[in-house]
C-alpha cells in the first residue's frame, strides 16, 4: 500500500536526498504493515542512540498509521523527566550526577508505567509534555484513548548489568566523578527495578543501530548545531563532549544486548540511511 499524502509531505520536509528518502519510504510501509496488524491496544517502543532519528521515525508512524484509521500517540521518554528541582534532591541525597537528566533514575517511571497500564487497559491517557528549554514539565496532552501508544527513547529495552560490570569506569566522566561508582551503581538499580517492568509492555521493540559510538557523538554534535541556527544557543563543544559521557556507558552497552532483544533492528549507515534487519 502507498503511503498517504500527509506521510509523503512530512517526509519531504525533512529534505532528505533521494536515496535516503526512497529507503524512508520503504522502511515506513513494512512497519506500518506489522504495527497495524498488531492486536489492540498496543505499546510500541523505538530505541536508539541520540541522533539516530528516533522521534522523527514515531512521528512519521502516527502520521500514517492514523491515516489508515488507527488511533496513535507518540510519547518520549524525555517527556517523563523529572523537573530540575526533584533530580536536584536526588544529586544532593544519592550522588551530584543525578542533578543531569537523562539516565535511568531521572525518569518519573512509575507514571510511564502507569500511563502505559492505562493504555493496555483500553482507558483514556493524558500524555506528558517536558519542555527541555525550561527544564520543567509542561500541562499534559488532552486525554485519548488509543490503539497504539509509541513510545521512544534512548534507553528502551536495556537491562541491568551485573555488578563485575560496573567496576570499571568506561570514560573520564565516571574516573573523575564517580570513582566509587555510587552513581552508576543506581542508575543500575533502576534498570533493574521499574524501569525493566516498564520495558517489558514494550512490544514489539525496533531499534534504531548506529554505525558506532563515534557516529553517534557526530549526529548529535551536528544536532547541536542545528539549535545554535535555529535559537542562537545550546552547549558549547566542550559541554557537549561532557554531555555525552552521561550516556556512553548504556549505549555501548545497547550493541550488545539489544541485537537479541529487539524485534526489528533498523541498521543506519554513516549517511544515517535506514535498512530493516528483522
Amino acid at each position: 500500500m502507498a503511503l498517504a499524502a500527509d506521510t509523503l509531505q512530512q517526509l519531504a520536509a525533512l529534505a532528505l536526498t533521494p536515496v535516503a528518502a526512497a529507503a524512508y519510504q520503504q522502511l515506513l510501509g513494512t512497519l506500518t504493515t506489522q504495527l497495524f496488524s498488531l492486536p489492540k491496544p498496543a505499546i510500541v517502543g523505538i530505541t536508539g542512540a541520540q541522533g539516530t532519528g528516533k522521534s522523527t521515525l514515531a512521528s512519521l508512524l502516527v502520521t500514517e498509521l492514523s491515516s489508515r484509521g488507527r488511533r496513535c500517540a507518540a510519547v518520549s521518554l524525555d517527556d517523563y523527566y523529572l523537573p530540575q528541582q526533584a533530580r536536584a534532591r536526588l544529586a544532593s541525597q544519592i550522588h551530584p550526577l543525578l542533578a543531569q537528566r537523562g539516565v535511568p533514575g531521572t525518569h518519573e517511571i512509575a507514571r510511564a508505567l502507569s500511563d502505559a497500564e492505562q493504555v493496555l487497559a483500553g482507558q483514556p491517557v493524558a500524555l506528558p509534555v517536558f519542555d527541555k528549554a525550561l527544564d520543567e514539565r509542561r500541562p499534559d496532552r488532552p486525554a485519548v484513548t488509543l490503539d497504539l501508544l509509541l513510545v521512544e527513547g534512548w534507553c528502551l529495552g536495556l537491562q541491568a548489568q551485573s555488578a563485575a560490570e560496573l567496576v570499571r569506569p568506561v570514560n573520564t566522566l565516571e574516573v573523575a566523578e564517580d570513582p566509587q561508582a555510587h552513581w552508576r551503581k543506581y542508575v543500575n538499580q533502576q534498570l533493574a527495578g521499574a524501569y525493566h517492568d516498564y520495558f517489558c509492555l514494550l512490544k514489539p521493540l525496533i531499534w534504531l543501530k548506529a554505525p558506532d559510538w563515534q557516529s553517534i557523538c557526530r549526529w548529535r554534535q551536528r544536532q547541536e548545531q542545528q539549535l545554535w541556527q535555529q535559537h542562537g544557543a545550546g552547549m558549547s563543544d566542550a559541554q557537549l563532549q561532557r554531555f555525552m559521557l552521561f550516556f556512553q556507558r548504556l549505549t555501548e552497552l545497547s550493541y550488545q544486548q539489544l541485537p537479541a532483544r529487539a524485534n526489528y533492528t533498523v541498521v543506519l549507515n554513516a549517511l544515517q540511511q535506514p535498512t530493516l534487519s528483522c
